[in-house]
């Protein structure tokens, strides 16, 4: 595992990305969003208060978008992986 570790001097970029690490990210942006926007909904019904539009429901359905995004994120980086495996053995 050693010589796997990359190492440099400081600010030299090295280009760790792999397939599949905008996806997770996008769908971690995605979730977070659908997740306030749950807490937001929820929240009017807890307290007693008049509930939010139709519209707030569906963006808080955003949250299962975000994962599936970043499911699909790592499927594709698993893949890649295999592949890389697939070529070096």
């Amino acid at each position: 595992m050693r010589s796997e570790t990359r190492t440099g001097p400081v600010g030299d970029s090295v280009d760790d990305s792999v397939p599949g690490d905008g996806l997770v990210k996008a769908g971690v942006v995605v979730f977070a969003v659908g997740a306030v926007a749950t807490l937001v909904t929820v929240a009017p019904l807890l307290l007693g208060t008049e509930p939010f539009p139709t519209v707030a429901y569906l963006v808080s359905m955003l949250m299962g978008v975000g994962f599936a995004l970043a499911g699909a994120g790592v499927l594709r980086s698993v893949a890649a992986q295999r592949r890389q495996a697939r070529r070096t053995a």
